[in-house]
């Protein structure tokens, strides 16, 4: 049985930077009172330009060049996202065009903050069953398009960003080890966007009504989250058959900075074997794993043969954790360049748009000549 190794990582975040001085400026509020309460100092902030499929594609090349994969191998792309580009199609469709994958299926998957890992788990299945060799993983959002930056509460939280990993089959055992994935829907109401689903469709009502905005009660979540990430990270440590002392780093959902240190002391560790960058980037809800997780690889936190757990929670309620083992680009894996494939991609797209249009006409002639 194939197992399912993480040979590339990428990431983009947006070149603007909103400082807590500069939240200040939009609502009440301060640098000290979200330090104290988040943790978080900054976050990026997409321009106008730049959307979730954008970042996505940019994660995903960098993550293409680690593994040293052509876009062309991959069979398998999904795109976790709390901010689609569309309600359809799929984000994951637009960066398989954008990215030139055209041997893969796409879907985008729904599952809150804890997106990413419940994504990861899919792909690894897909390579531990053998329908698959190759797959990428994403996670980007924008969700400074969705938050209400009238609302203190909320907006210092979140921030925009995309990160992504390559996984790839080998014999060799290793790469994801076990997942766990759970939720509560009973929580559903503690954190979400009303407006715009088929409950409340979108009026000008809804949009006056601010229910296309991040609702959350903060408390409520801040308990949940507590309690959930210390007990999914040993449950995902207790099926890969390991001890917690084999564990070399904790990658956690970058929520907020009190989170972490209370899953720190559930678990009796040091902060020091958790990853933290919050402070830097804010919430970027699926984005925040794979985002921490690059920048452990590029400090050299993480090294082959290392064990690390991934554990997030987020909206639904939801909440899970992966143990994997890293590995790294295969030592077989020759340097390649992905520009060529950008451009070969953006060429067929626009020729099939063409060819569409020309079935057109013909369709519509043939049509009104029959009648």
């Amino acid at each position: 049985m194939p197992y399912a190794h993480i040979t590339g990582w990428g990431m983009y975040v947006p070149e603007k930077v909103l400082t807590n001085d500069d939240l200040a400026q939009m609502v009440d509020t301060n640098d000290e009172w979200i330090r104290d309460r988040t943790g978080i100092r900054e976050r990026r902030i997409a321009d106008k330009n730049e959307t979730t499929a954008s970042l996505a594609m940019e994660a995903a090349t960098n993550a293409l060049r680690m593994a040293k994969l052509p876009p062309t191998d991959l069979e398998l792309i999904i795109v976790a996202t709390s901010s689609p580009e569309y309600i359809f199609p799929s984000t994951a469709s637009l960066v398989q065009d954008g990215i030139g994958a055209t041997h893969a299926g796409a879907f985008d998957l729904s599952a809150a903050c804890t997106g990413f890992i419940f994504a990861l788990n899919m792909a690894s299945q897909a390579i531990r069953s053998g329908q698959i060799k190759n797959a990428l993983v994403i996670g980007s959002e924008t969700l400074s398009r969705i938050v209400d930056w009238t609302d203190r509460s909320t907006c210092i939280l979140f921030g925009d960003g995309a990160g992504a990993l390559v996984l790839q089959a080998n014999e060799e055992p290793g790469g994801v080890l076990s997942a766990v994935m759970r939720s509560d829907g009973s929580g559903g109401d503690l954190l979400s966007i009303p407006g715009g689903g088929s409950k409340h469709p979108a009026t000008a009502q809804t949009v006056l009504d601010g229910l296309h905005f991040i609702h959350m009660n903060g408390n409520e979540v801040f308990r949940f989250a507590t309690r959930v990430m210390a007990t999914a990270t040993k449950e995902a440590i207790e099926r890969a058959g390991l001890r917690l002392e084999d564990v070399a780093l904790i990658v956690p959902h970058q929520a907020n900075l009190r989170i972490i240190q209370a899953a720190a002391r559930g678990l009796k560790l040091p902060i020091e074997r958790f990853v933290v960058n919050v402070e830097k980037y804010g919430n970027t809800s699926t984005a925040s794993i794979p985002i921490a997780v690059c920048e452990a690889a590029q400090q050299g936190l993480l090294q082959p043969g290392d064990n690390t757990v991934m554990v997030g929670f987020g909206a639904g309620l939801t909440w899970g954790s992966l143990a994997v083992r890293w590995t790294g680009p295969f030592e077989e894996a020759k340097p390649i360049h992905l520009r060529p494939y950008r451009r070969a991609a953006r060429l067929r797209s626009w020729l099939r748009r063409l060819w569409r249009f020309i079935e057109g006409l013909i369709w519509g002639r043939g049509k009104s000549s029959s009648a």
